[in-house]
Formats: structure tokens, sequence, C-alpha cells
């Protein structure tokens, strides 16, 4: 029975310091290859070509929408080119249901380019 109290103090204690030490921080497990893929990108110096560049204004598209797909979005590792030198090519999509967004991002050292942009038809 004392060994069950000691567990149950340990376990308290332990809990309670994680708390501490981790309750301010904002700790993320991203341990997926799509979330990693994600975060690689968001924490990147963002640009965008002319042509994405174009498709956001003629759709009257907010580019703040690239940062709700980048924080939700599906990437396509088929269509992706992962090999690409120098940068990796990627293909990311997401938004509302209504009007789902496909980026092509080109993922170098320090910088995250959308290279194209389009409205995804249904497959």
């Amino acid at each position: 029975m004392h060994r069950l109290a000691y567990y149950g103090l340990g376990l308290f204690f332990g809990i309670v310091i994680l708390l501490f030490f981790l309750g301010g921080k904002k700790t993320s497990c991203d341990y997926s290859p799509n979330a990693r893929v994600l975060k690689n990108i968001k924490i990147k110096e963002r640009k965008f070509s002319e042509s994405s560049m174009n498709f956001f204004r003629s759709n009257n598209i907010d580019t703040s929408m690239v940062s709700e797909i980048l924080k939700d979005g599906d990437v396509d590792f088929n269509k992706s080119n992962t090999d690409a030198e120098p940068c990796n090519i990627y293909f990311i999509s997401g938004g509302p249901e209504n009007k789902v967004l496909e980026l092509e991002i080109e993922n170098c050292d320090s910088t995250a380019t959308i290279q194209k942009a389009y409205i995804k038809k249904d497959e």
C-alpha cells in the first residue's frame, strides 16, 4: 500500500513540474511528415511569384489565406518533388470547403516561394 502512495505522490509532483515548465511555452508535437513540412515552410520567409500574385488579385483572395492553408493544409506527396535541386517543390491544398486552394511552393533553405496557386477541382 505504501508503494502505491509513493507512486501516486511522485506522479502528482511529476505532472505539476511538467505543467510548470511546459505551461507557458508553445510546444508542439509535429512528428507526421505532413506536419513537419508545413511547420518547416511556416517558419521561413514567404515570397510570392508574379503568377501567384496575379491569381490572388484576379480571384479577389487575400494572401493571408496562405497562412491558413499552411496551418491546416494537406501536403500531396505524390505530386510533390522532394528531391528537386536546389529547392524541394510541395503541393499543399486547403481552405474552405467551397473554395479549396492548391499551392505549389518552392521550399528553399531560407525562403518559401509560392510559385502557383489555383482553385482545386474535385477529382
